[in-house]
C-alpha cells in the first residue's frame, strides 16, 4: 500500500514534467513587462483608419495579458505601427451577373516595430500583421466597408500580440 501511494505521487510529479507556469516570451523579450503604444501611422486612403487599428491592438494587449499597456515615458519598449494596405476581393459573385459582387472581403496589412523605450535605435521586434473579414454587399457600399474595417482590424491585432506574445 505505501509504495503504491509513494508510485502514485511520483507519477502525479512526472505528469507535468516539461510545462512551466507563466508565458512563454520570446527570449529578445523576456524583459519587456510594459508598451506603449502610440497612434499608428496610415498609408492609406481609408480615413481615421489609423484610429482603428491602434484601439484594436491596444485591446487585444489587454485582453492577452502578457504586456501590460502604459505610457511612452514609463513603457518599456515601444510599439510603432503603419497601416500599409487595405484590399477588396470578391469572395461571391451574383449568380446572373459575374460582375456583380454579393459579398466582399477585406485585408489590412499592418507593419509594426517593437523598439526598446529607452534606446529608440534598439529593434526589439518587427513584422507585419494581417486580418481579413468578409461582408455582404449592401445598398451603401461605402458603409459596408467601413463597418467591416474593425473586425479586420481586431483579427491583424490578434496575430500581432500572438507573435510578441509566444513569438509565432
Amino acid at each position: 500500500m505505501k509504495h503504491a501511494l509513494l508510485a502514485l505521487i511520483a507519477m502525479s510529479f512526472v505528469s507535468c514534467a516539461g510545462y512551466g507556469l507563466g508565458g512563454a516570451k520570446p527570449p529578445s523579450l523576456t524583459n519587456v513587462k510594459s508598451v506603449a503604444v502610440p497612434m499608428f501611422t496610415n498609408a492609406t486612403l481609408e480615413p481615421r483608419a489609423e484610429a482603428l487599428a491602434t484601439s484594436a491592438v491596444a485591446a487585444a494587449f489587454v485582453q492577452d495579458g502578457t504586456y501590460k499597456l502604459s505610457s511612452r515615458s514609463s513603457a518599456d519598449a515601444v510599439l510603432e505601427g503603419k497601416l500599409q494596405g487595405i484590399s477588396y476581393s470578391t469572395l461571391r459573385s451574383s449568380r446572373l451577373d459575374s460582375l456583380l459582387a454579393e459579398e466582399l472581403t477585406n485585408e489590412v496589412r499592418i507593419d509594426w516595430v517593437l523598439r526598446d523605450a529607452k534606446d529608440p535605435t534598439k529593434v526589439l521586434a518587427s513584422g507585419s500583421s494581417q486580418g481579413q473579414s468578409s461582408f455582404f454587399v449592401d445598398s451603401n457600399l461605402q458603409t459596408a466597408r467601413r463597418n467591416a474595417l474593425p473586425d479586420a482590424f481586431e483579427r491583424a491585432a490578434r496575430n500581432l500580440v500572438s507573435r510578441l506574445a509566444s513569438g509565432y
